[in-house]
């Protein structure tokens, strides 16, 4: 005969009143990521942070092919600035990590990956690390120190990475079909 255990102890998790490492972790990854996205979508909107701002990063986009490029330029920079601080706080995870993962297959696709891999050639080793992060924090969830806690997305879990990958890989599909 067998039985199912529905007593299983409570995890470190539970018990900790201020979060296990873990979750710290997860913290720490969110914030630095998080906080270096958004200030990199602020470089492309404000010309904050040492960034070219919206006209000249505009240009930028046209010169690869975005037109109008300032209209581009503006999307790629509030999803990263949205993302960016939306995974910070662990708000939204998914839609964060699905906004610059977004970003990022659009990078490699026009920009990057006809380089090679290496950064150091121009390759498409950064924007995949961005890539392999955000879905890894989409999958495994925001942990216990976030706002997300509170909801079920806040666990995370397949689900949550494969509509981070989705809608990132369809949000990009439709920016590069235009």
């Amino acid at each position: 005969m067998t039985t199912t255990r529905t007593d299983r102890p409570a995890r470190a998790t539970d018990r900790t009143p201020f979060g296990s490492a873990a979750d710290w972790g997860l913290l720490f990854i969110r914030l630095t990521f998080g906080l270096l996205m958004a200030a990199h979508g602020a470089q492309k909107l404000f010309g904050i942070f040492g960034g070219q701002g919206l006209t000249a990063t505009g240009k930028g986009f046209e010169a690869i092919g975005y037109r109008p490029g300032k209209v581009f330029a503006t999307i790629a920079g509030l999803s990263e600035l949205v993302g960016g601080l939306g995974l910070a706080v662990g708000l939204l995870t998914p839609l964060a990590c699905a906004a610059l993962i977004g970003v990022m297959i659009n990078a490699m696709a026009l920009v990057t990956a006809q380089h090679g891999l290496w950064a150091s050639d121009g390759g498409l080793e950064y924007n995949l690390c961005i890539t392999a992060v955000a879905v890894g924090i989409a999958a495994t969830g925001p942990g216990r120190l976030s706002f997300d806690r509170f909801f079920p997305w806040g666990r995370g879990g397949w689900w949550s990475a494969a509509l981070a990958l989705g809608l990132g890989g369809i949000g990009a599909a439709i920016t590069l079909s235009l």
